[in-house]
């Protein structure tokens, strides 16, 4: 029978895209709602471990030298800055203004933001989407886009595909991005692969990083 790799492949899926020289990095929405046992958003060891492999990302992005962002989530009290997707998504609440525990919005240890480098509030689930990501890209010449953060089918993929959509070539990093269950975090990276984006491992993201051609052509 024939494997789901070889039909979206005779599909005319699967193709690939070409890393350019000029990368960013964006760590997505990692902040404690997702790490915290109890908290709405926790995902348990695959976010765990997905923030270790951000944390080895980040550290091989600040050696490089390239342009690094951070997301995170942030509501007016009552949401309606959040408009439908707040309403669909009860976790949300955990990061409107006056909300309980405002240390659920606090970036995790490890991956906080270090001087120089920018913080996107958003709203929703892309970063690209009522931001100014893009055209702080193109400013920055900047031509791919290295992806890590929570979670693999929300606030990554959103990211993903609005990152292909804008120009830049997304590069979903495998080890550093995260969901609450297996199974969503699995086919969102294949589809990811097979539609919008590279997703590639660590390893290949850290030898990208500290190639040559990045070296030299690394936007600051």
């Amino acid at each position: 029978m024939e494997s789901l790799t070889d039909d979206y492949r005779r599909g005319g899926f699967l193709g690939r895209l070409e890393l350019g020289t000029r990368p960013a990095l964006i760590v997505i929405d990692f902040v404690n709602a997702y790490l915290l046992e109890g908290a709405p958003l926790f995902g348990g060891e695959g976010i765990h471990a997905a923030r270790r492999g951000a944390i080895a990302l980040l550290a091989a992005a600040r050696t490089a030298a390239i342009p690094i962002f951070h997301t995170n989530l942030s509501y007016e009290r009552g949401g309606r800055d959040g408009g439908l997707l707040y309403r669909k998504v009860a976790a949300l609440q955990c990061f409107a203004e006056g909300a309980a525990e405002p240390r659920y919005g606090a970036f995790v240890d490890g991956l906080e933001p270090a001087a120089g480098e920018s913080i996107i509030t958003k709203q929703y689930a892309s970063a690209f989407f009522g931001t100014n990501l893009a055209s702080t890209l193109t400013t920055l010449r900047v031509d791919t886009l290295l992806i890590a953060g929570v979670s693999t089918s929300g606030c990554v993929r959103a990211t993903g595909v609005d990152c292909c959509q804008h120009g830049f070539v997304p590069v979903v990093v495998r080890d550093a991005v995260g969901d609450r269950a297996a199974g969503p975090h699995e086919s969102n990276l294949f589809d990811l692969q097979a539609k919008y984006a590279e997703v590639v491992g660590l390893a290949d993201a850290l030898a990208y990083l500290s190639s040559t051609a990045i070296a030299s052509g690394s936007a600051t």
